[in-house]
C-alpha cells in the first residue's frame, strides 16, 4: 500500500510534486456533519467512545474534502481517564479532571496495563476506520505527549501557562517524575493497541511543549518523546511516526534525530523558510498554514499556502495547519486550501 499512499510515501522521506495533505482537527465543530452525529451523541465523551459514532466523524472530512490522511477521532484525556482521573467536559469552558498533585493522589492510579478496558472503544474505532477508509487514505491514530497530558492533570484543566505543572515539577520533582513514567508506559501500551487495531501512522501531540525551556524541555518533552518512539518501533518495525513538540522553537532543529520521530509537525510562529533550512534537512516535515486561514480565506490564504508548498519543495513535506482548525473555520476555505496546494503541481 506503500506505493499508492502520499503520506506513507512522504514519511518514508520521498519528496512528492504535491505534498499530501491532512489536517488538525479536521473531524470537528466548523462542519455541519460534525455537529449533527454530535449531538446524536449526546455529549463529547459519548461520541469518543461509542465507535460507530467516532468512525463517522473521522470518515466525514474524507468524503467531503478526500484529504490523504484520516485522523482517529478521540481525546488526549481518554488516557488520563483510563488510568483512574474523573474526567468531564464544561460546556463552552472546556475539559475538567480530577487532580493529581499530592503522593496519595499518584498512587490511586491504575497501571499501565490497567487501561485497556476504558479504551477498548477507540480501538473498535480504529479498527472500523481501517475497514471503511478509501484505500488511498491513510489512517493516522495518536496520544497526548506525557508533558501535555501531565499538565492537565496536575491542573484538572487547561491554562494559560501550565504554571501548576511547573510548580509541582519544582517542589515535588519525585512526584512530577513519578507521573511522567507513568503517562509515558501508558502512552506506549495505549498507541501499540491502536497499531494493532490497524493504525498506519502515529501522531504524539506535545501542545505544550513550548512552555518547557533548558534541561526541562530535555528531560520531559524530548526524552519521553525518544522513549515512547524506540519503544514503538521495536514492537512494529517500520512503523511511522509524527512528533508534534509545538512551539518548540530552535528546539525543534534536530528534534526528529534526537527522538527517532520520522517527521516533525511544525506551529506557525516558525517560518517554512527557515523550518525547511534547518529542519527539514533532517527528512519530512508537516506543516504549518496559521490556522486563521481557514477563517479569513481569500488571497491571503491562497498566498501562505503556496509560499509554504514552495518553501518545502525540495524535501519530503505533509501539508497541515500549525495547530488545529477552529470552531470557526469556513469549510469552503478548506476546500480553498486543498484546490490551492493540488492545483500547483499543473502550474
Amino acid at each position: 500500500m506503500t506505493e499508492t499512499k502520499k503520506l506513507l510515501r512522504s514519511l518514508a522521506g520521498e519528496t512528492l510534486p504535491t505534498p499530501p495533505i491532512w489536517m488538525m482537527r479536521q473531524a470537528g465543530r466548523y462542519l455541519p456533519e460534525y455537529r449533527a452525529t454530535r449531538e446524536q451523541a449526546g455529549d463529547f465523551l459519548s461520541l469518543c467512545y461509542t465507535p460507530d459514532l467516532a468512525a463517522e466523524v473521522t470518515l466525514q472530512p474524507i468524503r467531503r474534502y478526500g484529504f490523504d490522511a484520516a485522523i482517529l477521532f478521540a481525546d488526549i484525556l481518554l488516557v488520563p481517564q483510563a488510568l483512574g482521573a474523573d474526567l468531564w467536559f464544561v460546556t463552552g469552558e472546556g475539559p475538567r479532571l480530577s487532580t493529581v498533585t499530592a503522593q496519595g493522589d499518584f498512587d490511586a492510579l491504575k497501571g499501565k496495563d490497567d487501561i485497556h478496558d476504558r479504551l477498548a472503544p477507540v480501538y473498535e474505532t480504529v479498527r472500523i476506520l481501517a475497514r471503511e477508509l478509501p484505500s488511498e487514505t491513510t489512517l493516522i491514530g495518536f496520544a497526548g505527549a506525557p508533558w501535555t497530558v501531565a499538565t492537565y492533570m496536575i491542573a484538572g484543566r487547561g491554562t494559560p501557562d501550565q504554571g501548576p505543572a511547573h510548580r509541582l515539577m519544582a517542589e515535588n520533582e519525585a512526584l512530577f517524575d513519578a507521573l511522567i513514567d507513568r503517562l509515558t508506559e501508558a502512552t506506549v501500551e495505549y498507541l501499540s493497541c491502536q497499531v494493532e487495531a490497524g493504525a498506519e501512522v502515529l501522531k504524539l501531540f506535545d501542545s505544550w511543549a513550548g512552555s518547557l525551556t533548558g534541561e526541562a524541555f530535555e528531560r520531559y518533552a524530548l526524552d519521553p518523546a525518544k522513549r515512547i518512539i524506540a519503544e514503538l518501533k521495536a514492537r512494529h518495525p517500520g512503523l511511522p511516526i509524527i512528533a508534534f513538540p509545538r512551539e518548540a522553537g530552535a528546539r525543534y532543529v534536530g528534534f526528529a534525530k534526537a527522538t527517532g520521530a520520522d517527521c516533525v509537525a511544525l506551529d506557525n510562529s516558525v517560518s517554512p523558510e527557515w523550518a525547511a533550512l534547518h529542519v527539514q534537512v533532517d527528512g519530512c516535515v508537516q506543516g504549518n498554514l496559521a490556522s486563521s486561514h481557514m477563517v479569513t480565506g481569500g488571497k491571503d490564504l491562497i498566498d501562505e499556502t503556496r509560499r509554504i508548498v514552495k518553501a518545502f519543495a525540495s524535501g519530503p513535506h505533509i501539508f497541515n495547519l500549525g495547530h488545529g482548525i477552529t470552531p470557526d473555520a469556513d469549510p469552503e476555505n478548506v476546500a480553498l486550501m486543498i484546490e490551492t496546494v493540488r492545483g500547483m503541481a499543473k502550474g
